[in-house]
């Protein structure tokens, strides 16, 4: 690792052409073969988790499984439903949907409690997750019917359709998002250099890193599944650390440039940019992989898709800056120094005198930095007690796995589907009990299920169910009730109203499955939706098929998938967490030979994941920051959003903890005291890094724009969380902590002494090779 980098510059430095072309070359062959062999998408299975992913698989295995299921509602434009102008509409719902290959069958229309709403609900043909693919037909024949029946409102929506515009929201906040972050990134880049040359070649090479991560996640897919967010991840990472690699990596090589003033030529600032900000890049690199890979062991197809997209992506962006990033800067160089001597002419000319160079630090760098170096001991106090004020609300934290009742309203097919519940409750939440047994015990089974579903009636928290909403009639069915039920202005003719219907038992042909749906009326998230999952695990089933010897039996549905989501993870926690410490103290005592270089890193990664926590409790779990952010709080943080930050900040924060430490066990190999190494690496490292958090927190901070609440909660603690550790945890509390341990700060590593103090600082032309960082 050590001489890696500089062999890989010096390679890519001697041949500029062909590490460039070799470069897109590699890019435009992962992502045409991601195109060609497309994307493995994860499946229905893919999903199950605890419970509820028992349930489901024994559902499957007895062909009673879950089918997506779209909704049409019927209802007046203005004023009270004209039944004989909705049976009509019905009729042509039924007919056209049923002309469509992607329909399975159509139940008959049921009316509503008020009678100002009917209802049609269509099954699509394959397994669920596949229903947002084939709604779009549906989408189309359902508006057609509304232009046919002007003084009705036709609308759909179910999980198919409000799926279908979940994504496309998603790809609209995308889109925002890169409007967003991108023209701030150039602006930073802009400040940072003062050239549009080298401030296009960050943009290049993240740009480029992200379009190779993305045909490498395609091809990825077919041996790990994607779970459909991998992308959405890459364009956030890929932006924010293929910018900052590459920025740490110019700012080195610029640093080298001015230090020979002409006795070097661009080969070997490129080489010795390449054995200090070069090796810190692929240890960073290699950290943000690490700590990253522990998400696998969530065993959860989301979090490995995460986990795969942030790995390919980190490592490609390592990949460019190591590789073309030298080659680049040798062109670029060349052309400096061919245009130096025209450009120190015109100057001269004009009587202007030569630039100086620019103070490594400014006043505010050095202002912030005063109270570390004056007064150690009281700004690191001060600084944790402001950490640890920040992470209390952390202590708050619920978790929510989000449903469909927390998506946009801005979505279409969600404002269908507040009217939709309003008028049918009951189809708010369905608990489904399957058990599996003997077929010699199928009817007994059967008279257990149906007592089940006579007791849950008397329970408040359980509403009745409409006649098998999940497996409704077949269009001939449907046709002839409707038919038969000429006469709709009568209420007590023709559909029936759900309140009328009891909940029925499904049993497979072999006998040995069968499942039980039961109806809720409130929302998934609700307290009463999950008291009602807890009285029938504990209380309902118990009580009736529970008594049945050799009878399994699993509850799945809206509530139990997610609650069964945030308890999986909630075991899953300690494992991750603590690998997670274990891997981040590690990969620091490697790459520094320092155990407490390493603590310090845990302790301070812990102080600033925590703070960035408490911040998104306090902000997201409460209500008052609704407006400012516009969101609607779900009073609780998105079960996936902790665990996945934590993992992700640890790793992010390493990535600033390399450079700056870096550069101080830089200048202490070059002769320097402990108290002077602090100082001087603080001080060369401040600039850089504050710009490289700039990037970060615009990349992630648009996020806060999105839609999604949950992608909300990530991109703000995200930005808070950088903003953070740049600010404080790398301009305070770091530079306190290694000013107050001095040489103890590098235990067990022996102190280099006083004999290389010249090595660098005197003589900048010893050559590509001499032994730094």
């Amino acid at each position: 690792m050590r001489h890696l980098p500089v062999r890989m510059a010096r390679w890519s430095a001697r041949h500029a052409g062909r590490a460039i072309a070799g470069w897109f070359a590699f890019v435009a062959l992962w992502l045409a073969a991601g195109i060609a062999l497309g994307t493995n998408e994860a499946t229905t299975k893919d999903f199950w988790v605890g419970e509820a992913g028992r349930a489901e698989a024994t559902a499957t295995e007895g062909g009673l499984e879950r089918s997506p299921t779209e909704r049409i509602t019927i209802r007046a434009r203005s004023g009270e439903l004209d039944m004989a102008a909705a049976g009509a509409a019905a009729r042509d719902v039924t007919v056209r949907m049923r002309e469509l290959p992607e329909v399975e069958s159509v139940a008959a229309p049921v009316r509503s409690k008020d009678g100002e709403v009917l209802l049609v609900s269509v099954v699509l043909n394959g397994p669920e997750l596949e229903g947002k693919k084939n709604v779009v037909p549906l989408l189309e024949q359902t508006a057609a019917v509304g232009a046919d029946h002007p003084d009705l409102v036709v609308e759909e929506t179910g999980s198919p359709a409000i799926s279908k515009g979940v994504n496309d929201q998603r790809d609209e906040d995308l889109a925002l998002s890169e409007r967003i972050s991108l023209p701030v990134t150039v602006i930073t880049l802009l400040i940072v250099f003062g050239s549009v040359i080298m401030a296009g070649v960050p943009l290049l090479l993240a740009l480029s890193s992200i379009a190779a991560a993305i045909g490498l996640s395609m091809v990825a897919s077919h041996v790990m599944p994607d779970a459909g967010v991998g992308t959405n991840l890459i364009l956030l990472i890929g932006l924010a650390v293929g910018v900052d690699y590459t920025l740490f990596y110019l700012k080195r090589e610029r640093e080298e440039r001015a230090r020979a003033d002409g006795r070097l030529g661009p080969e070997a600032l490129v080489e010795l940019a390449a054995a200090t900000a070069g090796r810190a890049i692929a240890i960073s690199g290699l950290a943000v992989i690490v700590s990253t890979a522990t998400l696998y062991l969530a065993t959860d197809v989301i979090f490995s898709s995460l986990a795969t997209g942030t790995i390919l992506v980190v490592a490609v962006a390592v990949v460019s800056s190591l590789s073309v990033l030298p080659a680049l800067l040798v062109v670029i160089g060349r052309r400096t120094d061919r245009l130096a001597p025209r450009r120190a002419a015109r100057r001269a000319a004009r009587g202007k005198p030569a630039r100086a160079g620019k103070p490594e630090t400014g006043r505010v760098f050095a202002a912030l930095l005063r109270p570390a170096r004056t007064r150690p001991a009281l700004t690191l106090c001060l600084s944790v007690l402001v950490m640890l004020g920040l992470a209390v609300p952390a202590l708050g934290l619920k978790l929510i796995d989000p449903g469909k009742d927390t998506f946009s309203r801005d979505i279409p097919a969600m404002r269908v589907y507040d009217r939709l519940t309003e008028s049918f409750p009951e189809l708010l939440v369905t608990h489904e009990v399957v058990t599996r047994s003997t077929p010699e015990q199928a009817a007994q089974v059967k008279q257990a299920l149906e007592d089940l579903g006579r007791r849950v009636q008397a329970d408040p928290l359980f509403a009745q169910a409409p006649e098998n909403p999940e497996s409704p009639k077949t269009v001939e069915d449907a046709e002839e009730e409707v038919e038969d039920a000429r006469d709709l202005t009568n209420p007590g003719a023709g559909p029936k109203s759900p309140e009328n219907v009891h909940p029925t038992v499904r049993t497979s042909a072999d006998g040995r499955i069968s499942v039980l749906a039961l109806s809720v009326p409130h929302p998934a998230p609700s307290a009463e939706a999950i008291a009602s999952l807890t009285h029938l695990r504990q209380d309902h089933i118990p009580a009736t098929v529970g008594r049945l010897p050799g009878v399994e039996t699993t509850v799945s549905g809206d509530v139990a998938r997610g609650r069964d989501y945030v308890g999986h993870e909630s075991d899953k926690l300690p494992l991750v967490l603590g690998f997670l410490l274990l891997m981040t103290f590690l990969m620091t005592v490697w790459a520094f030979r320092s155990v407490v270089i390493g603590a310090i890193g845990v302790v301070l990664n812990l102080l600033s994941a925590g703070a960035s926590l408490g911040m998104l409790v306090l902000v997201f779990q409460g209500t008052w920051a609704e407006e400012l952010l516009a969101f609607d709080s779900l009073g609780a943080i998105a079960s996936r959003v902790p665990l996945f930050l934590v993992v992700i900040l640890f790793g992010l924060s390493m990535d600033y903890q390399v450079f700056v430490v870096s550069r101080i066990q830089e200048a202490r190999q070059n002769g320097m005291s402990a108290r002077e190494a602090v100082l001087e690496g603080i001080n060369r490292s401040a600039k850089v890094v504050t710009s490289a958090a700039i990037v970060m927190v615009t990349v992630f901070g648009a996020f806060v724009a999105l839609h999604l609440t949950e992608m909300k909660q990530m991109g703000f603690c995200l930005a808070v969380a950088v903003l953070l550790d740049a600010v404080v945890i790398r301009l305070m509390v770091l530079p306190s902590v290694l000013l107050l341990l001095g040489e103890r700060a590098w235990w067990p590593a022996r102190s280099p002494g006083r004999a290389g103090r010249v090595r660098r600082s005197q003589e900048p032309a010893a050559g590509p090779l001499a032994e730094v960082g």
